[in-house]
């Protein structure tokens, strides 16, 4: 359900939504107002259009499907796959700019890129265990027993952030430390350098899509240079060795193709059929000499 969302005025000369559309700006701004009370939301283009542009038809599914590569390319949002197999997506500074009174409960998936320290929906089991039975103190509530309302604002606080080389530990959840994997930020992709590939054992999305971008002509958009980057990172993720990735690329660079496609055109290069070696294929014709190449059985 719709809710009213806080916009600083410092949003309006953020780089980061400057490096964007404006039908993107537009639509990140609108996202704010559709994202539950913890910034996720349904990855639907369709029916992120329907809610946001209903009264602007020229601007439909497509459009806003360009909206949200360039948000996940700014790291505005984060586009992520559920448990359950379904897309959503993650307003990364959600929790920094909006003080929601009384959250509701977990609606959507975490997104397992930026909500480390920030605890699943506590099972009841889980509820039970935090109140602590004691003697009453002052008449009030007993010592050490945690109330409904104090247990949910702290269970979504944002958590504390590392110093470098030390400092204070990030928040740990009721239910241990979240080792979950961390996304490498792409940054900008260079141009005009080398484009040499890197050390096998230290290979990244990032180098990659550097060594593409350096292939390239003309620099390619930065909504393309993005979506390469996480399907890059995808790939890697799944233990897809660099070079395949590289191969992959290359093919993409010569097509011209949408991004979405590398994972095909890597799995084309890994799986391809090898032909027999030293076998030449010779198209059929009819022979010469019709009774000694059938041996007069005609």
């Amino acid at each position: 359900m719709a809710r009213i969302r806080t916009i600083k005025p410092e949003a309006f000369h953020s780089e980061s939504l400057a490096a964007v559309s404006l039908s993107a700006e537009r639509t990140f701004f609108g996202l704010l107002t559709q994202a539950d009370d913890h910034g996720r939301f349904r990855d639907q283009a369709a029916v992120i259009a329907g809610l946001l542009w209903s009264l602007r038809p020229e601007h439909g599914p497509m459009g806003v499907e360009d909206d949200l590569t360039q948000l996940h390319a700014a790291e505005l949002i984060c586009r992520y796959e559920g448990a359950d197999g379904k897309r959503y997506l993650h307003i990364v500074t959600f929790a920094q700019h909006q003080k929601v009174n009384r959250p509701s409960g977990v609606r959507h998936p975490v997104c397992p890129h930026h909500d480390h320290g920030v605890p699943r929906e506590p099972s009841p089991q889980t509820q039970r265990t935090l109140t602590v039975p004691s003697a009453p103190a002052h008449g009030g509530l007993s010592e050490g027993t945690v109330s409904d309302e104090t247990e949910g604002q702290g269970r979504f606080s944002e958590p504390s952030t590392p110093t470098q080389g030390g400092g204070t530990e990030p928040a740990v959840s009721a239910h241990g430390p979240d080792l979950g994997p961390r996304i490498r930020d792409l940054g900008s992709t260079p141009l005009g350098g080398a484009s040499a590939p890197a050390p096998q054992a230290t290979v990244s999305a990032k180098d990659l899509i550097g060594e593409y971008a350096a292939a390239c002509a003309h620099r390619p958009p930065a909504s393309v240079l993005g979506h390469l980057g996480s399907e890059v990172k995808k790939l890697l993720g799944e233990g897809i060795g660099p070079d395949h990735i590289r191969a992959g690329l290359a093919r993409h660079r010569a097509r011209g193709l949408h991004p979405s496609t590398l994972p095909s055109l890597v799995h084309e290069i890994m799986n391809a059929a090898p032909t027999a070696s030293g076998t030449a294929h010779r198209s059929w014709t009819n022979p010469t000499d019709v009774a000694a190449a059938y041996g007069g059985d005609l």
